[in-house]
């Protein structure tokens, strides 16, 4: 691998990682309760905790709102996985590609 951080070994974090794992235990509320609370089905967050939907800018705002954090934190966690997950898939590609000056 390169010398790129990004590239460094850890597998990127999906947001519903953080949700699961971190955020959700720490309220003490159900699933059920959450869903409610943030206008979403139960499914769609189970959805997003076993990373299979992203958190999209209206869900982020949403977790925002009903944890107290920025939304900003959550759009951000989101694009990081993104782009370093299309990072590792697209490696051979991009260094294929001659960077030039700008």
């Amino acid at each position: 691998m390169s010398g790129n951080p990004l590239l460094s070994g850890l597998a990127p974090t999906h947001p519903g990682e953080i949700l699961r794992e971190d955020i959700l235990p720490a309220t003490g509320l159900s699933k059920t309760d959450v869903a409610r609370r943030l206008g979403i089905s139960r499914q769609t967050l189970y959805d997003i905790e076993s990373e299979r939907l992203p958190v999209t800018p209206a869900m982020a705002l949403r977790l925002g709102r009903l944890f107290g954090n920025a939304p900003e934190f959550w759009v951000n966690l989101q694009r990081d996985y993104d782009l370093r997950r299309l990072e590792i898939e697209m490696a051979e590609e991009l260094a294929a590609i001659e960077p030039v000056a700008a």
